[in-house]
């Protein structure tokens, strides 16, 4: 039996990379006669970018950008593709865990130093630019990548504004005159993992501010901002960014790059299965083993483990999700494209504890599958 190892990662604790080498370790330790093929997923949150580069045999390149809080930092981006395409990873530059907890507050933090690694890879002659946008610190729009490339924000008496929603507030004019040129001629692909628009109840500010550092009263103001910024976008450009799908990702980066750039917004998991060639993976399958941290009705909106499941059972493939946290009742929608969910984690466990034995856990679990299968008392 060939099992083919295609985690997520499991937030707050480990890695995609960390997940499959630990389930295969748990594969290994069983009685089970089996090869391993590692091949670690991402959807678009952070860690998509080094996956990328990773798989398609990129290189690294260095670069000094500004931090959230506009404090100078040591950066990268990845460039593929014979160095054509670059792949930057949102937040190298611009996440949340470029700062410290005191430190998070999305009224000041900006998207700038993005920005910056998108003019370095221009600097670099890289026609496309891939950009995985999860785990950044700000909700800005974008406007911090947009100033980065020569956008300038103005309030009405057109004094240029800096790009931290605290002064963007006072926007009533974009001024685009100094946008570089070479955006025009490059093909801006974003790999979004959430569905949710700009704004309200489900928006960037509403359901994202809070997890980096915005208070009710800060949810309320950045919301406005963000239909401010709509506004006076659709008054010059005619598009309207509220209704755009995946726009409230990254802070509503999403939707200022498409209206702004011309940005694609693409589904991650797709994008980044075709992108490194999962398909291929697959051929040699005969079991295929995913996960994160939770597997539940919302993971068939486009997450990780249902990328992997929609493609491998395509072929026919049996389809086994690992997480912390999956469902204690069958259901039938999951059932699809799951044949087992297991969870990790033995009975109610607190999620300190849970976060802290993931490692232990994926490696019990992984072991106790392995031998099941084996003993012929599960049949995939």
């Amino acid at each position: 039996m060939h099992i083919l190892i295609a985690p997520n990662a499991f937030k707050n604790s480990l890695d995609a990379i960390q997940v499959a080498k630990a389930i295969e370790q748990g594969l290994k330790q069983s009685r089970l006669h089996c090869t391993t093929e590692c091949f670690p997923i991402a959807d678009g949150g952070d860690g998509t970018g080094s996956l990328i580069i990773e798989r398609c045999k990129g290189i690294i390149v260095s670069q000094q950008v500004h931090d959230p809080l506009g404090r100078k930092i040591d950066s990268r981006f990845g460039l593929i593709d014979n160095r054509k395409t670059a792949v930057i990873e949102m937040a190298d530059a611009s996440g949340l865990r470029l700062l410290k907890r005191d430190e998070l507050n999305p009224m000041q933090t900006s998207s700038y130093g993005t920005g910056e690694l998108i003019n370095a890879a221009l600097d670099k002659g890289a026609t496309k630019i891939i950009i995985a946008m999860g785990g950044s610190a700000t909700v800005d729009g974008g406007c911090g990548i947009l100033k980065a490339l020569g956008i300038d924000f103005l309030d009405k008496d057109s004094k240029r504004l800096k790009a931290v929603p605290d002064e963007l507030s006072k926007m009533v004019k974009i001024g685009d005159s100094g946008l570089d040129r070479r955006i025009q001629d490059t093909e801006i692909v974003i790999l979004c993992d959430v569905n949710n628009k700009l704004l309200g109840p489900e928006g960037a500010a509403a359901v994202f501010g809070p997890q980096k550092g915005a208070s009710p009263s800060d949810v309320s103001v950045l919301d406005n901002f963000l239909t401010n910024f709509a506004s006076v976008s659709k008054a010059q450009l005619g598009t309207d960014m509220t209704i755009i799908k995946h726009g409230g990702a990254a802070g509503g980066a999403t939707a200022g790059l498409h209206t702004w750039l011309n940005a694609k917004l693409v589904n991650g998991i797709e994008y980044f299965l075709s992108l490194t060639g999962f398909d291929q993976a697959l051929k040699n399958a005969d079991l295929v083993i995913t996960g994160e941290g939770s597997i539940d009705m919302q993971t068939l909106q486009g997450k990780g483990p249902y990328g992997v499941a929609v493609q491998a059972k395509k072929k026919h493939l049996p389809v086994v999700g690992l997480a912390g946290r999956v469902p204690t009742k069958p259901d039938a929608e999951l059932q699809k494209y799951f044949d087992v969910l297991l969870s990790i984690n033995g009975g109610f466990i607190d999620m300190p504890t849970a976060i802290a034995n993931t490692e232990k856990n994926l490696v019990q679990t992984a072991q106790g599958l392995g031998d099941l299968i084996n003993s012929g008392e599960l049949v995939l």
